[in-house]
């Protein structure tokens, strides 16, 4: 039985203080015997990972970081890699949020070899894909879609798929208040499944966690949430309030 999944992404929000002071009212707000079948994750910025670690330890809450570089090391100023992220305690990495997408360029190549290095350290990725406005409007978020999953990671291994989890983000429902349906959420979940199991298994399929990243708040969770094949949230400003992104866990549970 795949898991839920909350995993909230706080972009370049919060100082060190803040940070801290959040993920210290999560411990005390989400209920922790509960989580039986739900993860929680947080994905604080670069220099604010290594205490957040120390803050979530002897917790459920676990700790993501929001990208990683392809090579372990080398001349690539201002990048991070997935070693220097595991040594201290950060094994699972957001790859491909349509911000680094937009902003900084990331192509499905680029993406494609930030996986697979991810896969060769054994990390766990969370990978994120969907279509723009324009794209949906011309009826292309199918073709938007199976292109960007399957350019990036339909040349691992069926054995591989265990250290993925799935991030469906309708770029025009980001930050801008509107949300897919979840009628909408469900389909391009479901299409997206059944794409996985027509090109490896429905068993492996099945087990893939497939998360919605667009505009969740407490008030849409659970109706989004109840959709079958939709596993959890990839949450943005939600997450940066303890008390929504409590609500939002809630709604999984």
């Amino acid at each position: 039985m795949r898991k839920n999944i909350v995993a909230g992404n706080w972009k370049m929000n919060l100082t060190l203080s803040e940070s801290v002071s959040l993920i210290k009212e999560l411990k005390t707000k989400i209920n922790q015997d509960s989580l039986e079948n739900t993860r929680v994750i947080v994905a604080p910025t670069f220099v604010n990972l290594f205490a957040a670690t120390e803050v979530v330890e002897d917790t459920m809450i676990e700790v993501a970081a929001q990208n990683m570089h392809f090579e372990d090391n080398g001349a690539f100023t201002g990048e991070i890699s997935g070693k220097m992220l595991q040594e201290i305690g950060v094994n699972t990495v957001i790859l491909g949020h349509s911000e680094r997408r937009t902003y900084f360029g990331e192509t499905d190549e680029i993406l494609k070899k930030k996986v697979e290095k991810a896969i060769e350290n054994n990390q766990e990725v969370i990978f994120c894909f969907g279509e723009q406005l324009e794209e949906r409007k011309e009826g292309k978020h199918f073709e938007v879609v199976t292109s960007q999953v399957e350019k990036a990671l339909f040349e691992l291994g069926a054995e591989n798929w265990k250290n993925i989890i799935l991030a469906y983000e309708p770029v025009w429902a980001i930050g801008t208040g509107e949300t897919a349906s979840p009628a909408q959420a469900q389909e391009i979940h479901a299409y997206i499944r059944k794409f996985i199991a027509e090109n490896y298994s429905s068993e492996l399929a099945e087990t893939i966690s497939i998360l919605y990243g667009g505009s969740v708040k407490p008030a849409n969770a659970k109706e989004i949430f109840s959709k079958p094949d939709v596993d959890g949230g990839l949450i943005g400003g939600a997450a940066l309030k303890a008390d929504d992104f409590t609500a939002i866990v809630n709604a999984t549970i």
